[in-house]
């Protein structure tokens, strides 16, 4: 067995980007097929999206914002277990745990949307994300106490 590098908490997180924008070149293809339909003209997105954007259209911009949400804690709890040389077997496990949870989330959410399972998915996502901060708290005391 390999020994794990501090680097490879970075693959989880660049891999949530990947999906960040797979998310975002949903939005224009489903607008313009929307507005192609019929069911939307420009002067329904000068204020985000009116009540007349179809469902199908409205989920991947709003998938998007989730993506834009807590997920930025992710990448900060990424950064701050690489920069403090924290990274072990456990934070990684938890960080792509992460990472295929929101994957699972976005695939409910812009698939057939049961909210039930988008729940489940989102909610066990966030678990995972405390679990990956609770194992920042040791090192960042640590840090802390050196520069008191």
């Amino acid at each position: 067995m390999s020994e794990i590098t501090q680097g490879e908490i970075l693959l989880p997180a660049l891999t949530l980007v990947g999906l960040t924008f797979i998310v975002l070149s949903q939005i224009p293809f489903r607008r313009f097929k929307a507005a192609l339909e019929g069911k939307v003209t420009p002067k329904d997105f000068e204020l985000g999206e009116s009540d007349r954007v179809p469902e199908f259209a409205a989920l991947a911009n709003r998938n998007y914002m989730n993506l834009l949400e807590l997920p930025v804690i992710f990448y900060f709890a990424c950064t701050l277990h690489y920069l403090l040389e924290s990274v072990d077997m456990k934070v990684l496990v938890l960080a792509w745990t992460y990472v295929i949870l929101r994957i699972l989330h976005s695939a409910i959410h812009l698939s057939y949307n049961n909210v039930m399972h988008r729940l489940i998915a989102f909610a066990l996502s966030n678990f995972v994300l405390a679990g990956m901060w609770f194992f920042l708290i040791s090192p960042i005391l640590a840090v802390a106490r050196l520069d008191s």
